[in-house]
């Protein structure tokens, strides 16, 4: 098409005046007229009281809580006595909840989750001791189990990968769901130093919960040296895809294959930031290099579009480790594009619906 002054002055009659949320095109001006004013403005980034992925923020009361209306509870669990190496993701949800720009519109999946949903920001687990591992897991699974009989999908950002087995007694409580889990350890290892509760070993401890299915779990991103641990993933039926192999097999067929595994039941998605090649996410206890870009993992979570995905987390985010803060912006951006995938999710309200 030429360029011509005929052109020129359409475009300054259709976009010479108003603002930026005077939007055209019907597929993205319903998410400026969720965003902008009618005189123009929008909510600062950097401004306000900072929630998980600039959520509103909803206090739950401890002793009577109340998840009425919720869709999507975005809950922080800051507990980090499982880890085996480097301790610091107990910080991980205020790191994630200081990220700004996150955000709200998803243009690969089309969605604007934090406004499609009902979705709020319901603070940190209220835990009774800071030194008593075995009594967090307690209230962990107490509190999780609140969220999900009031029929709302919980969404965690931890704390160390150990809280993942109290969160899935709550979500696989009526029956084991499936899982997808992207990570550079299998996290199904025995008892360590007289322990079951680590970070090194939910899942095998879910498996024997009967919470989850192993045969209906995926295991994508696993590299390093622990592989001598990880037989329980094997022997229960687990498929592992090794971080070394994933180049020659490429996303969509990875994708292809995670499909096939959790098939069309209920499924839980678990996320280390430890997945991700320490290049992109160095703010991690226990990092491997020959990890997947971030660029990956985007293609191979938005593959998982009409899961239906009751539940899911974001750990091991240890950001004193990182000064640019890449780890927890990388972590913020998988949390919203697992809040995008729930917008697909049969099991998920939507408000918009």
């Amino acid at each position: 098409m030429a360029w011509d002054p005929a052109r020129l002055e359409a475009l300054r009659a259709r976009y010479g005046t108003g603002h930026g949320g005077e939007v055209h095109d019907p597929r993205f001006r319903k998410v400026a007229e969720r965003i902008f004013s009618k005189g123009g403005t929008r909510p600062a980034p950097y401004s306000g009281v900072p929630t998980l992925l600039g959520a509103p923020y909803r206090p739950v009361d401890r002793e009577k809580p109340d998840f009425s209306g919720l869709d999507v509870a975005l809950v922080g669990v800051p507990m980090d006595l499982g880890v085996t190496n480097r301790p610091g993701a107990r910080f991980g949800p205020r790191a994630l909840r200081a990220i700004e720009r996150i955000g709200p519109y998803n243009h690969v999946l089309e969605c604007a989750p934090v406004h499609e949903l009902s979705v709020a920001d319901i603070g940190d687990v209220p835990l009774r001791s800071r030194y008593s591992l075995e009594m967090c897991q307690e209230d962990i699974a107490a509190w999780f189990a609140h969220i999900v009989g009031a029929g709302v999908a919980p969404l965690a950002v931890g704390g160390d990968h150990s809280i993942s087995q109290s969160i899935l007694k709550a979500v696989g409580a009526r029956g084991p769901v499936g899982m997808v889990h992207i990570d550079a350890h299998c996290d199904t290892s025995g008892v360590f130093d007289h322990s079951k509760f680590h970070h090194g070993g939910p899942f095998r401890n879910a498996v024997l919960d009967g919470t989850l299915d192993p045969t209906r779990t995926i295991q994508i991103g696993i590299r390093g040296s622990a592989e001598y641990l990880w037989e329980f993933s094997y022997e229960s039926g687990m498929t592992v895809i090794h971080a070394e192999d994933m180049p020659a097999i490429g996303i969509p067929a990875i994708v292809e294959k995670a499909r096939g595994v959790v098939g069309d039941g209920p499924v839980y998605v678990s996320f280390d930031i430890d997945s991700l090649d320490p290049a992109y996410a160095p703010g991690t206890g226990t990092p491997e290099v020959g990890g997947p870009s971030t660029r990956e993992i985007l293609q191979l979570l938005r593959g998982l579009k009409g899961l239906d995905i009751v539940g899911g987390d974001v750990v091991e985010v240890a950001p004193q480790y990182d000064a640019t803060a890449n780890t927890a912006h990388a972590g913020a951006q998988v949390l919203f594009e697992l809040l995008s995938l729930m917008a697909f999710s049969p099991s998920v309200r939507r408000s918009d619906r």
